[in-house]
């Protein structure tokens, strides 16, 4: 087995990759299999380098050494006073003044090139309506401004690496030049309530509003509840198609069920009971505002197990789960009214939530705010209401609304066991709610929780889009069943897994670079798009620097005049 050259914890040169300079990097640690050293950066970034890429740091302090022990200008100094003058000539020492003028400012602007450093480069994961990620507010630059000394005021750790970094190489003079430019720029306007500034913040919020703003909010309220009615009407027919007409609404007296009101009440409470159980691991989530960081109980899983459990025992017991089926309609309104209570309850007491708990959504109009959320992270003492109602109502629901379908199919079809295409829809969203309850943690790191509020959109969707229009399926196989033979269904199956493993690698890489966007193992996947990146970014700097170098050297020459 070779040996290795350098020790844990010896300060050495490091190569950094795609480049030919070399930083001062801590020997953190050696695998002896691949012969590659962990070495960590000054700024906090660790790599793996070759041996060939690490050099120590008495083999730099030579060659500086070396190279003032020697002067060629002395040299030639010693020999130009040994040696003649015409007297026709003017002194040489004139012309070697000059040139050697020039020869210095020459060198000293060559001298960017190698005055380079790292900048970190802040990418936004969420586009341009995110105005604050992770607790920390947007900052709008140019192309053209550089940002902070990484080595001085950029500190990258893993528990706050939620920033992702890339590096990019400028010339020391035009950074300085730059940040002077931009501290002239960021200087506030104060003159009066109609500044400029408080006119560029007003359009940019209002152009910010998703979802069309205040007239695709009021559109999206008022035309959800309906078209979730269509189309559970719609697929009662014995002939459904969007082509005919639409059947009639039922009366509201045959609509409305207080016994089915408080069916959906109880669900709601027994999955909150359940998820208040001490069990499961307390993790926290992403850096708020005031840099908290909020705790989650991650017991979703085993509160399915424990609702399978209370399910299958009522089965036991004689409980009939085709009064869902039945009751479908009543069941619909109720979680619709359930919903609308709860938002108008999480707006009115946003109103009293202080300003760094508010979301980054909101926008100050009353009617968008309702519907995006005002609150970021409403909370009843350590409950959760938004985190609680993301999987647990929603989609635990939908498991036992697929189930009473099925139930629902054999009783009506008289039918001794389900058919296929049934068992095929309960089997594959079975494992889409199992798959999402036992990686629960990966939801504290979705848009849904560190960005928007809690309000009617999010509300409405968990507790009514997502268990009664996801079983539309079920739904609608109840009363138009669908032969499929195996070798299709075979086919169905195979199509399935490919899909889910795919499925479940990209949002397991999504969650793991939301979690530390400088993961070495992420940066691995994109080597070559870094690699490109950054001989893009060192043409465009030297070209700048060559630019520089040209333009000074015209300017000094055409100020001395023409040559004598």
């Amino acid at each position: 087995m070779p040996s290795r050259k350098f020790a844990d914890g010896e300060v050495v040169r490091g190569r950094w990759p795609g480049s030919s300079l070399y930083y001062e990097v801590e020997i953190l640690s050696h695998d002896s299999s691949s012969q590659l050293y962990t070495v960590k950066y000054k700024d906090g970034t660790e790599l793996e380098l070759r041996e060939n890429d690490i050099k120590p740091l008495t083999s730099f302090r030579q060659r500086k050494s070396g190279s003032t022990s020697s002067s060629p200008s002395r040299r030639r100094g010693s020999r130009s006073r040994s040696r003649s003058r015409s007297p026709g000539r003017p002194p040489k020492s004139s012309r070697r003044s000059a040139s050697a003028s020039q020869q210095a400012d020459i060198k000293e602007m060559r001298k960017e090139v190698l005055e380079v450093k790292l900048t970190p480069l802040v990418l936004q994961p969420f586009g341009n309506s995110v105005n604050r990620y992770n607790g920390e507010p947007e900052h709008r630059e140019r192309n053209d401004l550089p940002r902070k000394n990484a080595q001085e005021k950029f500190h990258l750790s893993e528990e706050s690496s939620y920033i992702s970094a890339q590096y990019g190489l400028r010339p020391r003079r035009e950074e300085m030049k730059l940040k002077e430019l931009d501290s002239k720029e960021e200087k506030p306007v104060t003159k009066g309530p109609t500044s400029l500034r408080t006119f560029e913040m007003a359009a940019t919020q209002k152009k910010d509003l998703e979802f069309g703003g205040v007239p695709g909010a009021c559109l999206i309220m008022l035309g959800l509840p309906a078209f979730l009615f269509l189309l559970l009407l719609m697929c009662r027919q014995r002939e459904p198609s969007l082509l005919n007409f639409p059947p009639p609404l039922p009366a509201l007296y045959g609509l409305w069920e207080t016994r089915a009101f408080g069916v959906y009440v109880l669900w709601f409470f027994v999955q909150a009971l359940f998820s208040l159980l001490p069990i499961g691991k307390v993790v926290e989530g992403t850096p708020l505002t005031d840099g908290r960081r909020l705790k989650y109980r991650l017991n979703g899983f085993y509160a399915f197990i424990l609702t399978s459990a209370v399910v299958g025992a009522a089965l036991f017991w004689g409980v009939e789960l085709y009064y869902v089926y039945r009751h479908f309609l009543q069941l619909v309104l109720a979680a619709i009214v359930f919903s609308v209570v709860l938002s108008v309850y999480l707006y009115v007491r946003a109103l009293r939530a202080p300003q760094d708990e508010l979301s980054p959504a909101s926008s100050g109009n009353a009617i968008y705010d309702f519907f995006i959320g005002h609150e970021l992270n409403p909370r009843i003492g350590t409950f959760d209401l938004k985190y609680f109602c993301e999987l647990r109502p929603g989609l635990i629901g939908w498991v036992v609304i697929n189930l009473a379908m099925l139930l629902a199919e054999m009783k009506l079809q008289n039918r001794a066991t389900p058919s296929l295409a049934m068992i095929l829809v309960n089997s594959f969203q079975l494992l889409y709610v199992v798959d999402a309850l036992w990686n629960e943690e990966a939801l504290l790191t979705t848009m849904d929780i560190i960005h928007d509020g809690f309000g009617f959109m999010l509300a409405f969707g968990d507790l009514v889009w997502v268990p009664f229009i996801y079983s539309f399926q079920a739904f609608y196989l109840v009363h138009h069943p669908n032969e499929v033979s195996w070798p299709v269904a075979s086919l169905i199956i195979a199509l399935k897994l490919c899909g889910y493993i795919i499925f479940r690698c990209s949002n397991t890489q999504k969650n793991a670079f939301r979690k530390n966007p400088a993961d070495p193992k992420l940066a691995r996947k994109y080597w070559f798009y870094i690699y490109l990146q950054r001989v893009i970014e060192s043409v465009a700097a030297c070209d700048r620097v060559r630019g520089s170098v040209t333009t000074g050297v015209a300017r000094r020459s055409a100020s001395r005049g023409p040559p004598r």
